[in-house]
């Protein structure tokens, strides 16, 4: 690929994306009390959301009833063409339907708004045309209108399909926060993911228990240090007072620092080159502190306390990677 064509695709690219940015911000722009009467309405429901529409507004209406599903809101995706065909079975009066179309005139939503409407669900359109059938059919309709697609030819949905992703995300997100769903409920809906495990698991479930945790006290030496941290292979030792609480810690890495220096190691003491005031965490924190608190602080490992700040346990990145939380 020459310069100029790299140069030309780079400009593309911006110009695609600065197209798009901009239809969301104007969207943003026009948000009015339609949009909140369709999060008060969602935020109601009884039964569930159901979302539906074809081509690319189907694939965000897909996407979209995904976030709702695993933000605490019941919800999946009705394909129109197969809803014709028996799938409307699956829709009661006690639901809100969604539907996505840019131009509002798809005519396989049109076909089954008038039996949605005999069930009685409510209905919320989000459609590029306010002037459009589907729009002045529903109960709420939302205007997901752009000025332009990023499409050169105008022709296939960019900007369009965008901004209806946006605004569909901006409706979940707000019902979230009404719901005052948490980091909790948001990991019980995904279990098998490393993000739901961020928020259930607790640093005690993955910490290493206190007995392969390298500890020294006080007044050990370096040469008891180097000698722990290689017994244990944890990358670092503790420093613990009478108490057990742990006021100190070296790394592997302050080792090789300590290196370069002419130090006798059976007679250097621990406390005059140890790291003072460790990073701790308790051992009930969700284990998502303890990545913040790493990550903050651009640690590969922490000790961890109880509540009453006695040591009880340490892990590094190698423990985080093994429990699949990161």
């Amino acid at each position: 690929m020459t310069k100029t064509s790299s140069k030309n695709t780079l400009e593309r690219a911006r110009q695609v994306l600065e197209i798009e940015a901009q239809e969301i911000l104007s969207l943003a722009n026009r948000l009015d009390d339609h949009f909140v009467n369709a999060v008060q309405l969602i935020l109601h429901c009884d039964g569930r959301v159901v979302v539906s529409g074809m081509g690319k507004s189907g694939h965000i209406g897909r996407k979209l009833a995904s976030t709702f599903a695993s933000t605490g809101t019941p919800s999946f995706f009705m394909h129109p063409a197969e809803a014709s065909h028996g799938d409307l079975g699956m829709i009661t009066s006690n639901d809100v339907v969604i539907f996505l179309s840019n131009s509002g005139k798809s005519d396989e939503l049109l076909s089954i708004l008038p039996v949605i409407k005999r069930i009685g669900a409510k209905i919320i359109s989000i459609t590029g045309n306010s002037d459009s059938e589907l729009a002045r059919e529903s109960k709420i309709h939302l205007s997901a209108h752009v000025s332009q697609e990023a499409c050169p030819l105008g022709l296939s949905p960019t900007a369009s399909s965008t901004a209806s992703l946006a605004l569909g995300d901006a409706l979940a997100i707000c019902v979230l926060d009404q719901r005052a769903f948490t980091a909790e409920d948001f990991a019980r809906s995904h279990p098998g993911g490393s993000l739901g495990k961020r928020q259930v698991v607790r640093v005690r479930d993955i910490m290493r228990d206190l007995d392969k945790v390298p500890s020294i006290k006080e007044d050990a030496l370096l040469s008891d240090a180097v000698l722990e941290i290689s017994l244990k292979g944890l990358g670092f030792t503790a420093i613990v007072n009478p108490h057990s609480e742990p006021i100190g810690i070296f790394t592997d890495g302050d080792l090789r620092r300590q290196l370069s220096k002419k130090i006798d190691y059976e007679k250097q003491s621990i406390r005059e080159i140890m790291n003072k005031n460790p990073k701790t965490i308790f051992d009930d924190q969700i284990i998502i502190d303890a990545i913040n608190l790493m990550d903050f602080n651009k640690i590969n490992g922490i000790l961890v306390v109880n509540r009453e700040n006695k040591l009880v346990g340490a892990f590094n990145m190698h423990d985080l990677f093994k429990a699949k939380v990161i």
